[in-house]
């Protein structure tokens, strides 16, 4: 098989097309009999067969084919046929469920005939018909479509069932244990075979997985955890804490009044397992299932936590909730800020009797639309707000511009995974934001601007929208390198644009074209290279659900 071309021109003759393919290749973890390997050697002896050249691979490992979000490889490919960036003719799949084992099976021939509207022939070679647009081609391949969504419709039930059975017996069917907990895997005599990190799972149908008490020091901590809240009565306190003790959490991250709540209502640290107290079938909807569905293994943990304990906690939580019309959550809100002499996000939630700030923000629709109703001013400057769908829709436009610039240079350009952002010829970022208006804090300060960027900008440049004073129109374009360690807030004045070696712009074409040069002279330096098809699209790490009920 060959690798993918490099390929400098902008449009390839169709005849050369004709003779080009790609291919389409995916593998869900359980099928090892659909394996990357053992499809591309159908796809290279279908290539030989009908002298076609292999040029390029787009490939999903380890990705259920019920959803195309998920399928970084699918969506590029989607990608390049609507930019019409392909330089291929055909494009050669294993068979109809490697394409997607969509539940809609309009679906799959969407993206079938997104291909064959820009002239691309999609050809199924394990299958035993020709994809030729005949009547028997079209009735067999839509059957086939129906089979591989009812394939995943039975497997999903299957799976279901016997997840629900080994719940009922104590076993943890699927996800991560709480902080202070680990899965240990057992074999059918129940004697261990070690503890299972994250990302583990077992691949023995007779092995199984409990949970069981893990770190000493985490199963202190949730102790202590069950025993402050009695003390101060208020998640935040604690959380504020355990971060004031530097004790780690379970993700690496700071403690928040989220993550003590969900221990506290936790029941496996009393010895009960639950299951099932979601729904995510098919990868369709998220479904909050009601406590008469709930299987509840009581018993089968060793327990952590008192039952005295947890049941002071359970009983304070439950009675906590007080169900609040709108004038009375006004009421309280106003008396607080008549109290304090201001209102924000910290005192809401810190506040006994007042609803949470995001129980505020879903029913008034924005803390601002709160403040208004309140006859209250924050001090902090909201204009930015006002004017968001200005620079957004500017935002979007640009990167289309410089997208559609750069192109017609013969680049190649995709999104890259961030928001209106632009990878070029896989190497080269471009990253369009807007440089939002901010007076000074005094008269004697000059007014600065603020790019607010994602967690991780890749390496590249910056291209942003100056907004004018109070960002009601477009002031002027400035563009910056950056080197992927950028924070995520850039904040720059008129005096410091020139030391940042920031280039100014008045008009959008200016810089389009500034962009386009440079992105090309450094496609030139360091023009794309082949990737073979073991490293084409990265697989995705170990999934701890199973595979079998999201496919």
């Amino acid at each position: 098989m060959s690798n993918a071309l490099v390929v400098h021109e902008a449009h390839l003759p169709k005849t050369l097309l004709g003779s080009r393919a790609a291919q389409y290749v995916r593998m869900s973890t359980e099928m090892q009999h659909y394996s990357i390997q053992n499809q591309a050697a159908v796809i290279a002896a279908y290539a030989h067969a009908h002298n076609l050249t292999l040029v390029r691979t787009y490939k999903d490992e380890g990705e259920s084919g019920l959803l195309i979000k998920n399928r970084p490889g699918l969506l590029q490919l989607m990608e390049d046929v609507e930019n019409a960036q392909t330089d291929f003719g055909h494009l050669l799949v294993y068979d109809i469920s490697r394409w997607g084992r969509f539940q809609d099976v309009d679906e799959s021939a969407h993206y079938e005939f997104m291909c064959k509207r820009a002239g691309i022939k999609v050809a199924y070679c394990a299958e035993q018909f020709d994809n030729d647009g005949t009547m028997l081609a079209s009735i067999v391949k839509n059957i086939k479509r129906v089979m591989a969504a009812e394939y995943s419709r039975e497997l999903s039930v299957k799976v279901y069932a016997g997840q629900c059975r080994f719940a009922r017996l104590g076993y943890k069917p699927c996800g991560n244990p709480g902080y202070g907990l680990v899965r240990e895997l057992v074999d059918e005599k129940e004697q261990s075979k070690g503890v299972l990190k994250r990302g583990q799972r077992k691949y023995l149908a007779t092995d199984h997985v409990r949970v069981r008490p893990g770190d000493p020091r985490e199963v202190a901590t949730v102790r202590w955890i069950f025993n402050r809240f009695l003390e101060v009565k208020c998640e935040t306190v604690v959380a504020w804490e355990l971060n004031k003790k530097k004790v780690p959490s379970r993700p690496g991250t700071p403690w928040t009044r989220v993550m003590v709540g969900a221990i506290l209502r936790d029941e496996s640290y009393i010895g009960n397992l639950l299951f099932n107290r979601r729904s995510w079938k098919l990868r369709q909807t998220r479904t909050y299932n009601p406590p008469e569905q709930w299987i509840r293994a009581e018993g089968c943990l060793e327990p952590i936590v008192d039952r005295g304990i947890f049941s002071k906690v359970a009983k304070f939580i439950n009675e906590r909730r007080v169900d609040l019309t709108e004038e009375e959550m006004l009421f309280r809100l106003r008396r607080t800020l008549l109290k304090e002499g201001k209102l924000s996000v910290g005192i809401i939630n810190r506040t006994p009797g007042l609803p949470c700030s995001a129980t505020c923000q879903a029913h008034f629709g924005s803390l601002r639309n709160l403040y208004r109703l309140l006859g209250y001013t924050p001090k902090r400057n909201y204009e930015f707000l006002e004017s968001r769908p200005l620079w957004s829709e500017q935002k979007t436009k640009l990167a289309c511009r410089i997208a559609a610039a750069i192109r017609r240079t013969g680049c190649r350009t995709s999104t890259g995974g961030w928001t209106d952002s632009l990878r070029v010829n896989g190497t080269i970022c471009v990253s369009v934001r807007a440089a939002r208006w901010t007076p000074g804090k005094e008269e004697t300060h000059s007014p600065h601007w603020t790019i607010q960027c994602d967690t991780h900008v890749p390496a590249g440049w910056i291209a942003a929208i100056r907004l004018s004073e109070h960002n009601q129109a477009v002031l002027d374009y400035v563009l910056l390198p950056t080197d992927g360690k950028v924070k995520r807030t850039i904040r720059f004045s008129d005096a410091a644009r020139a030391s940042r070696s920031m280039s100014c712009f008045k008009t959008s074409e200016a810089l389009v074209r500034s962009i386009t040069r440079r992105v090309t002279k450094a496609g030139r330096a360091f023009p794309p290279t082949p990737v073979p098809l073991s490293r084409q699209v990265k697989a995705s790490p170990p999934k701890t659900k199973s595979d079998h009920a999201r496919r």
